[in-house]
C-alpha cells in the first residue's frame, strides 16, 4: 500500500502533468470504485480542469474549477498511470511493465480523458481504493476524519502526548490510527519505532516523557526523507516516472527479518507475525 511519502511523490508529480487540462470524458468500467451517483461524479468532471492537487494524509485531493474536488484514495493495490502519446507515466501499487497498447487493461476501472488527448488510468487489481466528487463542506468533514499528520506544523509534542495518554492498546495501533495520526503506515511506523527505540508492541501510555519526545521527531524525520528519496520500494511501490522508490537503502527494520541489525551489530531483526494486525519488524537489542 502507497504510503504518505509514496503518495505525495504522486502529488507533486501529477501536479506538474495535469494542472489546467479540461476533462472532455470520464469512463467508469466498476460503478463500485466510484462513491456517489456515477451520473453525478461524471458530469461534475466532465469540462472541467484540475487547477490544484493536494493531500491530507494517503488522500489525494483534486481541486476542480466547478469548486467540487475530486478524492482519490489507492488503498491496497491502486495505481494512478497518466499517458500521452506513447509515454506511461505510472504512480502506486506494483505493476508489471505496461505498454500503451495495453491500455486500458482489465485492472483500469476508472478512465479521465483530457482534451490534449492525454489519460489518468485508475487502475486497482483488489477495487480496494475509491473515487468521489464531494463539495467544499463535505470535503471539509472528510479532512476533519484524520488526525494531523508528522509533517504539519500542529504535530507537536503535546498532541503526540494526548493521543498516547490513557491508551492501553500497542503503540503500533495507536500509530496506525488515521483519525489520530494521519499518513503512517506500516513501513514508516516500523521504522519510526526503530528511531526512537521503542518496541511497537508497547502499551502506548507506558512511554516515558523522554521516550514520547524521540518518537515525535522520528515519525517527522522518516517521512522527510522516506519524500526526499521519492518513497519506498521492495517491488512494490512505482513513483509516477515509472522509476522505483529510492529509500528501501535506507531501511532499517522494515522488511529486514533474519538479518543482523546494522546499527547495534549485535542482534537480527526480528519480526513479530502480527501487531495491530501488521507484521511487525523490531530489533530486540536496539528496541525496549
Amino acid at each position: 500500500m502507497p504510503e504518505l511519502p509514496e503518495v505525495e511523490t504522486i502529488r507533486r508529480d501529477l501536479d506538474k502533468l495535469i494542472i489546467n487540462k479540461t476533462i472532455i470524458k470520464v469512463e467508469i468500467k466498476k460503478p463500485k470504485m466510484v462513491s456517489g451517483s456515477t451520473p453525478s461524479f461524471k458530469n461534475n468532471l466532465q469540462n472541467s480542469k484540475i487547477i490544484a492537487i493536494t493531500r491530507k494524509g494517503k488522500l489525494l485531493i483534486f481541486h476542480l474549477t466547478n469548486n467540487k474536488y475530486l478524492l482519490t484514495h489507492l488503498k491496497m493495490t491502486g495505481q494512478l498511470i497518466y499517458q500521452t502519446n506513447k509515454i506511461i507515466l505510472p504512480g502506486g501499487h506494483e505493476f508489471p511493465n505496461i505498454n500503451p497498447e495495453d491500455l486500458p487493461n482489465k485492472y483500469s476501472h476508472i478512465i479521465i480523458y483530457f482534451k490534449d488527448e492525454s489519460k489518468l488510468f485508475f487502475n486497482d487489481m483488489r477495487q480496494f481504493g475509491y473515487m468521489k466528487i464531494v463539495d467544499q463542506e463535505n470535503l471539509n468533514k472528510k479532512i476533519k476524519e484524520f488526525g494531523i499528520e508528522p509533517l504539519d506544523k500542529k504535530w507537536t509534542i503535546d498532541y503526540l502526548t494526548n493521543i498516547l495518554k490513557n491508551k492501553n492498546t500497542s503503540l503500533k495501533a495507536v500509530l496506525l490510527n488515521q483519525k489520530h495520526i494521519a499518513g503512517l503506515g506500516n513501513i514508516y511506523v516500523d521504522e519510526a519505532c526503530f528511531l526512537s527505540k521503542i518496541k511497537p508492541d508497547r502499551v502506548a501510555s507506558s512511554l516515558t516523557k523522554e521516550e514520547i519526545k524521540k518518537l515525535h521527531k522520528a515519525c517527522k524525520d522518516i517521512l522527510l526523507k522516506a519524500i526526499k528519496y521519492r518513497g519506498t520500494t521492495f517491488s512494490s511501490f512505482r513513483d509516477s516516472k515509472g522509476s522505483p522508490g529510492n529509500f528501501s537503502k535506507f531501511l532499517n527494520v522494515y522488511q529486514k527479518e533474519g538479518t543482523v541489525c546494522k546499527i547495534c551489530e549485535q542482534d537480527h531483526i526480528h519480526r513479530i507475525k502480527k501487531v495491530a494486525g501488521r507484521s511487525t519488524h523490531y530489533c530486540p537489542y536496539c528496541q525496549k
